[in-house]
């Protein structure tokens, strides 16, 4: 299946990956660094709202956010509403876990991978992230570490490569009115759609908008 999103612009250089990382769709990896920008959307009255787009402020993505719920379900669609894929938050967990679908399935023969805090006291934050194959999650395949409060996190791959990295973005709206946004630079040959997805995972168990553990 192929989405409506526009083929984001050229970021900074970055070394390319021996082995590219395909998660959500090949439709989702470049051949060069993407850089995205992940913007909390204002005046929403729904949670979890977001816009990503490149860095020319093209629209890329958007993750639409829960309306009175739980704030455990966020949805990403491309730029004609069509979901890529669903988010589902596990309650009652210690270690604050999401599971994460394909379209908007909530069927675990759609389940792409899910992600939990790597443990349940953090000073730093650290995400543990498991594809749906790896069921005994003995190792993970891929691991965020970084500073949440200073929103500049690093996702590594099994083998400790880095395949991404976010930052803050200082912008005169987002200080104005308070709202989150990051940006998030993507290595060559990896799927932008999954580090979207995981990004936006970190973001939540960090806000920890449902107030359960």
């Amino acid at each position: 299946m192929s989405f409506a999103v526009p083929v984001p612009a050229t970021g900074p250089s970055a070394q390319p990956l021996a082995n590219p990382i395909t998660v959500v769709s090949p439709q989702f990896q470049a051949t060069y660094p993407v850089d995205l920008v992940i913007t909390e959307k204002m005046m929403s009255i729904k949670e979890g709202a977001f816009t990503v787009s490149d860095v020319n402020g093209n629209l890329i993505f958007q993750i639409k956010g829960s309306l009175f719920s739980l704030h455990d379900r966020r949805t990403l669609v491309d730029t004609a509403g069509t979901p890529i894929l669903s988010f589902r938050q596990k309650i009652l967990t210690a270690h604050k876990r999401w599971h994460v679908f394909r379209g908007e399935s909530s069927d675990e023969k759609d389940l792409l991978f899910t992600a939990r805090k790597s443990t349940f006291f953090q000073l730093k934050s650290e995400l543990d992230v498991f594809l749906a194959g790896n069921t005994k999650e003995e190792a993970y395949d891929f691991k965020v570490k970084g500073s949440w409060g200073d929103r500049a996190c690093t996702i590594y791959n099994a083998d400790n490569t880095i395949i991404a990295q976010m930052h803050k973005k200082h912008d005169v709206k987002s200080a104005l009115f308070g709202r989150d946004s990051f940006a998030v630079t993507v290595y060559p040959h990896v799927d932008y759609a999954f580090i979207t997805a995981v990004v936006v995972v970190l973001h939540e168990i960090n806000m920890d908008r449902s107030g359960e553990d």
